[in-house]
C-alpha cells in the first residue's frame, strides 16, 4: 500500500499530543497509562491488517497461478475438451475444440451443445447422457460426430463426466473426446501390417517345412520305389499271360480238335494263369494303393494347414515323423520308440509333425557329427494331469551352455554353411506355442540333448 496509508503511520505517544489535542476525558481524571492500552491495542490491529493484507496478496498470487497453470494444461490437452450445465449450455471449452469447430471460446460460451452436433443420432445420444439423473461417477463413453471448421462431420470418441455440486446435485456435464479418424486410419494400417505378417509368417512357415520335405527326397525315392517295381513286375507277366490267353482264345474260336486244344492248354500253362491271375491283381492293386498312400501323405504334409483345430492323435504324428525320418537317416541310427495307449491333443496333425520331424533331424545331424558307432533317438511319452509331455533324448555330444538360450531364436545355428537354414527350430518354437503349448530343451545329466514337448489334453 502507499506510505501515505494512514495505517502505515507510525504511532503517536499520548504524551507528545498538544494540550489543546488530547481528549476531553483525558483532562477529566483518566491517567496516561489507559490511553496507553489503547494506543497498543490499535498498533496490534493495525499488524493484523497488514498481516491479512499480506497473506490476502499471498493467496491471490497462488490463486492466479493455479489459474494460469489450470489455463495452459487446459491449452496444451490435444484431446477436446467442453464443460455444460444441466441443460447443454456450453460453460467452458479448451483451445483444442475450439480449434476443431473453428469458432472462439467467447464465441462458443452460451451456446447450446446441440449446435456441434452434426446428426440426429448424436444429439439423440447427448440428450440421454444429460438426461440421466443418476450417471455414474466414472462417467460413461459414447461415439459423437462433431461440426468441423468446414461443417464437416468429424468422429469423435467422448467420455461423459458429470459434474456435481457441493451439495452433490448434478449441475452439468464434463464431456472430453478425442477425434477417431487417424486413429482409426492408424488401426486399419496396422491391421493390414499384421496381416502381411501373417501371410509372411504363413509362407516361411511353408518354406521351411517344404526344405524339411527336400532332405526325404532320397528316402522318399526308395519308398515309391518299392511299390512301383511291384507293380511293374506284376504288369509286365499280366502282359505275357495276355499273349498266352489270345493264343489260346484263338484256337478256340478256330474250332481245334479238343485233344489239340487240351495240348495247347498244357503248353501254354492256361491253368496255372487261371490260378496266377488273382494274386497278381491284388498285388497290383496294392502296389499302386501304398503308392497313393505315399503320395497322399507327403501332399498332406506339404500342404498349407487350415487354422482349424482338431482332435489329433500324438501316437500317430510321431509314426508318421518316424517313418520319414528314417528313410533318410544315416547307417546306424536307431529311433526308440514305444507307442501306447491315444494321446489325443487339439490342432493340427501337418504342423505336429512338422515338429516332430525337425526335432528327430536335429536329434539325427547331432549323433551323426558326434561320430559315434551307436546312434540313438529315443522318445518317451507320458501324461501329466491335462498336459501330454513327450522327451525326445539323443546320445549326441548336447548343446553348448552358451547355445542353450538361442536354440530357439530365428536364423540361429550351429550347423555348416549351406546345412541349415536355422528356422526350423524357432519355428517349431512358434507351432507349439500356438498349439497352447511349450518347447524347451536341456543337456541330459550323461551325455546328449533332451527336448520336451508339452500339449495340452483334447477335451
Amino acid at each position: 500500500m502507499p506510505d501515505t496509508s494512514p495505517l502505515q503511520q507510525a504511532p503517536v505517544s499520548l504524551g507528545s499530543l498538544p494540550q489543546e489535542l488530547m481528549p476531553a476525558s483525558a483532562l477529566e481524571g483518566i491517567d496516561e497509562s489507559t490511553w496507553v492500552d489503547v494506543i497498543q491495542k490499535m498498533d496490534e490491529v493495525y499488524s493484523q491488517l497488514i498481516d491479512d493484507e499480506i497473506e490476502l496478496e499471498k493467496k491471490n498470487a497462488e490463486l492466479e497461478q493455479s489459474q494460469q497453470f489450470i489455463f495452459s494444461v487446459l491449452s496444451a490437452m490435444s484431446d477436446v475438451l467442453l464443460v455444460c450445465n444441466e441443460r447443454g449450455v456450453i460453460e467452458e471449452t479448451n483451445a483444442a475444440l475450439c480449434e476443431l469447430v473453428g469458432r472462439t471460446d467467447a464465441e462458443l460460451h452460451g451456446t447450446s451443445l446441440y449446435e456441434l452436433l452434426a446428426d440426429p443420432l448424436s444429439v439423440e445420444r447427448a440428450r440421454t447422457v444429460l438426461g440421466n439423473t443418476n450417471p455414474a461417477r466414472r462417467g460413461e463413453g459414447l461415439e459423437l460426430n462433431l461440426f468441423d471448421a468446414q461443417r464437416q462431420s468429424v468422429p469423435v470418441d467422448a467420455n461423459c463426466t458429470p459434474r456435481v455440486a457441493a451439495s452433490g446435485r448434478r449441475v452439468g456435464t464434463v464431456f472430453v473426446a478425442r477425434p477417431t479418424a487417424e486413429i482409426k486410419r492408424a488401426y486399419h494400417e496396422l491391421r493390414s501390417a499384421h496381416e502381411a505378417l501373417k501371410r509372411a509368417q504363413q509362407q516361411l512357415l511353408h518354406s521351411e517345412k517344404m526344405a524339411s520335405l527336400g532332405r526325404l527326397v532320397a528316402g522318399v525315392a526308395h519308398e515309391l520305389n518299392n511299390p512301383i517295381s511291384f507293380v511293374l513286375g506284376n504288369v509286365h507277366a499280366l502282359s505275357r499271360y495276355s499273349n498266352r490267353l489270345r493264343a489260346y482264345l484263338a484256337a478256340v474260336h478256330a474250332g481245334e480238335p479238343a485233344e489239340q486244344l487240351q495240348a495247347l492248354r498244357g503248353k501254354l500253362r492256361i491253368d496255372h494263369i487261371l490260378d496266377d491271375l488273382p494274386s497278381l491283381i491284388e498285388g497290383t492293386l496294392e502296389g499302386a494303393q501304398r503308392t497313393a498312400d505315399i503320395v497322399n501323405s507327403l501332399k498332406r504334409f506339404s500342404a498349407m494347414d487350415p487354422e482349424d483345430r482338431i482332435p489329433v492323435d500324438l501316437n500317430e504324428v510321431i509314426k508318421r515323423a518316424i517313418h520319414w525320418i528314417g528313410k533318410g537317416a544315416v547307417p546306424d541310427f536307431e529311433m526308440r520308440w514305444q507307442p501306447g495307449p491315444p494321446l489325443m491333443v487339439m490342432g493340427s496333425a501337418g504342423q505336429l509333425q512338422q515338429v516332430l520331424m525337425n526335432l528327430l533331424q536335429n536329434a539325427q545331424d547331432a549323433t551323426a557329427a558326434h561320430g559315434k558307432a551307436d546312434k540313438l533317438v529315443s522318445i518317451e511319452t507320458e501324461v501329466v494331469e491335462n498336459c501330454v509331455r513327450l522327451h525326445l533324448r539323443d546320445n549326441g555330444p548336447g548343446i553348448a551352455p552358451e547355445h542353450l538360450s538361442h536354440v530357439f531364436d530365428p536364423f540361429f545355428t550351429t550347423k555348416p554353411v549351406g546345412k541349415g537354414t536355422g528356422l526350423g527350430l524357432s519355428i517349431s518354437y512358434g507351432i507349439v506355442e500356438h498349439h497352447g503349448g511349450v518347447l524347451s530343451v536341456c543337456n541330459q545329466i550323461d551325455a546328449g540333448a533332451e527336448f520336451l514337448l508339452e500339449l495340452p489334453l483334447a477335451h
